[in-house]
């Protein structure tokens, strides 16, 4: 069964915004998996511009399901995740002044930094998932890199999903199962939505998790939180 990580990095951003704490991230947190998530992600950014290495830390005890950790593993960051010890860390290629996530490691290129860094990870206990886009050779790199999983970057899916389903999800496809054979977990995430959710999960049904922050908060906004969550895990769940 695939799993729903709701990202809150979006309820950090509106708090910031004004100050103070309002909307409140860590209620949010538990709320949400009070609705049903089975996970947590945030992605702390250098300039701290939504979640803060402060909200990692006062998340840590709150998150009972699962906290997926996700950004780039730049110094500070590498010291969060292991002072942190979440279930999961996330390696994004981010720079520092990234809107948002927009490509996935060139696994091959980058193998002696993310072998170390995934072994730092691993003696820590912490499940390790490498964010690449969907080309079978950086599931095999990533594989080689001592990966528990990767993270399919989903943008190029959802842009070409409202042209041809089947189109938009071929490498994808293609791409899972390399991870599969090399013996990786797979997940998903990045523009993910309610309306090509379910595809995604039914054309790839051993997707372990899929992370979800940006359309999920947006349609909370007409939805409220609660029953956006059961939206989701609906069309997640969906045969």
């Amino acid at each position: 069964m695939t799993r729903l990580s709701v990202n809150i990095n979006k309820i950090a951003t509106l708090r910031n915004a004004r100050g103070g704490n309002l909307p409140d991230v860590e209620k949010a947190a538990v709320d949400i998996q009070g609705f049903g998530a089975e996970g947590i992600t945030v992605h702390p950014r250098p300039d701290e511009r939504h979640i803060r290495y402060a909200d990692v830390r006062l998340l840590r005890p709150l998150v009972t399901t699962e906290f997926n950790i996700e950004g780039n593993p730049i110094p500070s960051f590498v010291d969060l995740v292991l002072e942190v010890v979440p279930e999961q860390v996330t390696l994004v290629p981010d720079a520092h002044d990234a809107i948002t996530s927009n490509a996935g490691w060139n696994t091959l290129k980058h193998k002696d930094f993310l072998t170390d860094i995934c072994r730092r990870f691993r003696e820590k206990g912490i499940r390790t998932s490498i964010f690449i886009d969907p080309d079978p050779d950086m599931a095999e790199g990533a594989a080689a890199c001592g990966a528990d999983r990767v993270e399919l970057y989903t943008a190029d899916y959802a842009a070409e999903y409202v042209l041809d389903p089947d189109v938009a999800v071929a490498r994808y496809l293609e791409t899972a199962k390399a991870a599969r054979s090399c013996g990786l977990g797979v997940n998903a995430g990045h523009d993910l939505n309610l309306d090509n959710l379910g595809f995604f999960i039914r054309t790839i049904p051993w997707t372990a998790e899929v992370s979800i922050g940006h359309a999920l908060i947006s349609d909370a906004l007409y939805l409220g939180l609660e029953q956006t969550i059961r939206a989701y895990l609906g069309e997640i769940r969906k045969k």
